[in-house]
């Protein structure tokens, strides 16, 4: 019995744009794809190890043609809307109270930052959570199973009653490992606020 749904960010409420921004990052560094070196600054960020102006000065010192404003910009590139309706749906849930709501997502100050002035009801969608982990706070990271058992930890949740909810596969198969029943949506072709009916089968 599902008592506890555990929800990711991006992709699941506000949408992204993973490959846009990725082929917008290239073409503005001038190169074929991401050093090894510059995917572990941006999850040595990601995961809170780094400071804002330590990772963008990372950027703008190998990357000597571009300001800091064209980097931040890079950076946020990839976030796009948070349709409302996903909003009405999170309050709703909120409202009935009938399963403990947690937000667990891979978020950098950056993003969240940006999120926050892009989206005029994010407090409002703040507030529907229990509990809200973002990986630049507490300094851990999916799929790593240390932040899955942190959660469950803190929570004196049992991984059996849990549903963890991620777009990410390796994030998915992660939480799975650990007894956790798992939704590794679609983006393109399934909403969050269609949970019922797509994972009817788990409430």
């Amino acid at each position: 019995m599902i008592k506890t749904i555990i929800f990711d960010f991006g992709d699941v409420f506000i949408n992204l744009d993973k490959e846009g921004a990725m082929q917008h990052a290239l073409d503005l560094f001038e190169i074929d794809k991401l050093s090894e070196d510059l995917v572990a600054i941006n999850t040595l960020y990601e995961q809170g190890l780094l400071s804002t102006e330590e990772f963008v000065t990372f950027y703008t010192e190998n990357f000597p043609k571009l300001s800091k404003k064209e980097i931040i910009e890079a950076w946020n590139y990839i976030i796009c809307d948070f349709p409302f309706k996903r909003l009405a749906f999170m309050e709703q849930l909120a409202k009935d109270k009938k399963y403990n709501l947690i937000l667990l997502s891979n978020t950098n100050e950056l993003h969240i930052d940006c999120i926050k002035k892009q989206v005029s009801f994010y407090d409002d969608f703040k507030s529907c959570f229990k509990k809200f982990y973002l990986s630049h706070e507490i300094k851990q990271r999916k799929p790593d199973s240390a932040i899955f058992n942190f959660v469950l930890n803190e929570n004196n949740l049992k991984a059996e009653n849990c549903l963890f909810i991620d777009d990410t596969p390796e994030n998915t198969a992660a939480a799975a490992k650990l007894g956790i029943h798992v939704w590794n949506n679609n983006p393109k072709t399934e909403d969050i606020i269609d949970l019922f009916t797509i994972k009817s089968e788990l409430f």
